[in-house]
């Protein structure tokens, strides 16, 4: 390894540590601004709701038989809050977890110069280019849907894995085992990352549901107030399916391609691998999800329940699997 591969690595690192330090203002701005909602409410059912920023776009609180109810008066058709402005908190969030993408992919990207490859060879690379891609899928949907009531799970779920990733799995920059020396490393593997970026936007949206579920279930409570500016129940249970059902098509080819790429380095389409079978089971997993809400008629706590094992499975095969399986797919955690 050279002085300029050393030093490209070292900045990476640097960049990362950086990228998070900025998540974590993101984080707390967010969950400021969870705060401020549940203030807000507060202050409605008080009958001293607070003035919105816009008129355009503002909130109306009121309160009818002791429920506190928020009406956006710029509301879609199909109920989508997609107009309301926000609180600065939420604009500060998403202005800090915009820059905080643009140092993470920095480090990105001079992981892969450094290395000279693309950077998911190992694990640690998988998941610096993972938690990237999680939240670059984060800020793109706000372009359908207004999701950023997620901004705490999904920079608090980012912060966790870029810990755990640079404490337990950095490697210094090496050379691909030959393996993986395959333009289906390219196609294979990245198709799975954005897979895993709807999955964990997935289960975002599944813990909302459950929430919501939960709030709505025992009435006016003075806890979790915030939740009254969230979607209701059967919203976000709608949204958790049509997430997952983006997550499950790029999961679907990425077990396809993995079995294409398998004849190639082995010579043999599936071998009972461990990966392999994790990989298989959170397919059949998602599958069941879907197959559960459209044919069986699942709907609400059920169906965001199966989600959240979905994601579960997908964490699992990704740390555990990696870590303590031995198989054909153990260099993947070097």
């Amino acid at each position: 390894m050279n002085d300029m591969t050393t030093n490209l690595a070292t900045y990476s690192v640097v960049l990362t540590y950086s990228a998070m330090a900025v998540y974590v203002i993101a984080f707390i701005a967010f969950a400021l601004d969870m705060a401020k909602r549940s203030g807000e409410v507060t202050a409605a059912a008080a009958g001293t709701a607070a003035p919105q920023a816009s008129t355009a776009e503002k909130t109306v609180a009121t309160v009818r038989g002791g429920t506190v109810v928020l009406e956006r008066v710029d509301q879609t058709a199909d109920g989508d809050a997609g107009s309301r402005r926000g609180t600065r908190f939420e604009r500060v969030g998403m202005a800090m977890t915009v820059l905080a993408l643009v140092l993470h992919v920095g480090s990105v990207v001079l992981r892969g110069i450094a290395a000279d490859r693309v950077p998911w060879g190992n694990m640690f690379e998988f998941s610096l280019t993972g938690t990237a891609l999680i939240i670059l899928i984060f800020l793109l949907v706000q372009l359908w849907q207004n999701l950023k009531f997620l901004g705490v799970f999904i920079t608090g779920l980012t912060i966790i894995l870029l810990g755990i990733a640079t404490v337990n799995y950095y490697v210094p920059v090496r050379p691909l085992v030959p393996a993986l020396e395959s333009y289906w490393l390219v196609i294979h593997v990245f198709v799975a990352i954005a897979g895993t970026g709807f999955f964990a936007l997935g289960a975002g949206l599944a813990v909302a549901q459950l929430v919501q579920t939960y709030r709505q279930g025992r009435g006016p409570t003075g806890k979790l107030r915030f939740m009254a500016t969230l979607p209701d129940a059967d919203r976000l249970e709608v949204l958790t399916y049509r997430v997952l059902l983006v997550g499950f098509v790029l999961w679907t080819f990425t077990l396809i391609a993995g079995a294409i790429w398998a004849e190639r380095a082995w010579g043999r389409y599936w071998g009972w691998d461990t990966k392999e079978v994790w990989t298989f089971i959170i397919w059949v997993v998602y599958a069941g999800y879907i197959h559960a809400r459209a044919t069986r008629g699942w709907r609400g706590a059920r169906s965001s329940w199966l989600a959240l094992i979905g994601f579960a499975a997908v964490m699992f095969n990704f740390s555990v699997v990696n870590v303590f399986f031995k198989g054909l797919h153990s260099y993947s955690g070097l």
